[in-house]
């Protein structure tokens, strides 16, 4: 049914869409040469924000690998790999498969945006052992549940501005989250991404002729093995004791965590991983093998996150950020500013992909001019909470684990993700405008 609107895209994407190192790449010169032009800042200078601001997402880069090392050393568990293989036998055809990937992603992105982007790829490639279906669309259909991501309970943005002493608490004071995540808009939006997601997902799956499958043997390993003649070392490797003890010391940190308050956080989610992956596969041994797949699609992750940290010093400390988002802001009304802050959001996001770092670049321009021009504040936040996640479905930052795991390119997606960006928009823009 969409397929008149996904082949070009698919097609353009496949032709044009460099990989994404090349293209963060592109995106640092474009960044520099921007501030050099608009903020009248010298190529020096530029240079000293890019360097200077280069390893300020170290922490997070390691966060993110462990994010895609943690959650395939759990898949390869033969108890998840049940479990998962249980749950795909639910899908009985290739739209079956590509509506349930959908749903799962996306409830799993509302709960947590690090365990939505492991949980729908693992799922996507266990319906792929066992479903005959685009393998690419499968892969996308997962991405795409990411979407909700900052409209649910794990966004940065309104639960940010919940927190008392937040840093825009002099503006907006502290705002609950039943006026943003659990507002009638917000919820709203969610729904209507949840039915229209999978049905895009499904309109967009292509013929026969034009489907790529995937080798259900590629997707299979064993990392299981058993020493012959063991050593005392090889009895150290394959002690079952020591991945009880050690596990067992975790369940306890997470019980007495979660039991004083604790919530889900991308550290919280690593470590729980690898809890039950260190238990779950048995033996140390058996964990390191598993280790030594799971680290190959991480590659990405650790040569690009730092360019992009150098890309978010540019924006921020040249001012380029806050000049695209008072431009697009100084078009505004009461009324349509939570629309054009989703737009400006939207646009600033392909520099600054963070959440947190986005909102600390935009939050002084947002909030002030919602001030002067009497609009809704939490509506206008989150309005920059949408359009961050918006943006995300065509910015390969993010897609990075995913593709890991699944071991694609993005241009093996990213088509796919153009058409999700287009119709996901109009169904943001017009719950934050008009409900």
């Amino acid at each position: 049914m969409l397929g008149f609107l996904s082949r070009p895209m698919v097609r353009i994407v496949d032709r044009y869409l460099p990989d994404p190192f090349v293209f963060v790449l592109i995106l640092t010169l474009v960044a520099g040469i921007a501030a050099a032009l608009t903020q009248e800042a010298g190529p020096l200078e530029i240079v000293t924000f890019w360097g200077d601001g280069f390893w300020s997402l170290l922490t997070f880069s390691m966060q993110m690998l462990l994010v895609l090392v943690t959650g395939y050393l759990m898949a390869s568990t033969p108890l998840v790999r049940r479990g998962l293989a249980a749950l795909a036998g639910l899908a009985s055809s290739a739209g079956g498969a590509i509506v349930l990937v959908s749903l799962v992603s996306l409830a799993a992105s509302w709960i947590n945006w690090g365990f939505g982007l492991v949980v729908g790829a693992l799922f996507a490639k266990e319906l792929a052992r066992i479903v005959k279906v685009d393998y690419r669309l499968l892969v996308a259909s997962a991405y795409s549940g990411f979407i909700v991501w900052h409209g649910g309970l794990a966004g940065s943005i309104p639960l940010s501005i919940a927190t008392e002493g937040h840093p825009f608490a002099e503006i907006t004071g502290v705002v609950p989250t039943s006026e943003t995540i659990f507002s009638v808009y917000n919820l709203c939006i969610v729904v209507a991404l949840f039915i229209a997601v999978p049905l895009v997902n499904r309109a967009m799956m292509p013929s026969e002729k034009e489907s790529v499958y995937v080798d259900p043997a590629l997707l299979t390993d064993d990392p299981y093995t058993r020493p012959d003649s063991p050593t005392p070392a090889d009895r150290l490797e394959n002690s079952l004791a020591l991945s009880v003890l050690v596990g067992a010391a975790g369940v306890a940190w997470l019980i007495q965590y979660f039991a004083t308050g604790g919530g889900l956080s991308l550290n919280v989610i690593n470590f729980l991983f690898l809890t039950l992956a260190i238990l779950l596969h048995g033996t140390p041994k058996n964990l390191l093998n598993a280790l030594g797949d799971a680290v190959k699609g991480g590659a990405g992750i650790v040569i690009q996150f730092p360019f992009y940290a150098g890309i978010m010093a540019i924006m921020v400390q040249s001012g380029l950020a806050a000049s695209i988002s008072e431009g697009l802001v100084g078009l505004a009304s009461a009324s349509t500013l939570p629309f054009w802050s989703f737009l400006s959001a939207g646009i600033v996001n392909f520099f600054v992909p963070s959440g947190g770092g986005q909102w600390a670049v935009q939050a002084p321009v947002i909030l002030p001019a919602a001030e002067a021009l009497g609009a809704d504040l939490a509506r206008t936040s989150m309005a920059v909470a949408w359009g961050d996640a918006w943006t995300n479905m065509v910015q390969p930052f993010w897609a990075l684990p995913i593709l890991g795991i699944a071991g694609l390119r993005a241009k093996d997606i990213m088509g796919f993700c153009v058409v999700h960006l287009i119709l996901s928009g109009i169904i943001i823009a017009v719950g934050l405008t008009f409900l």
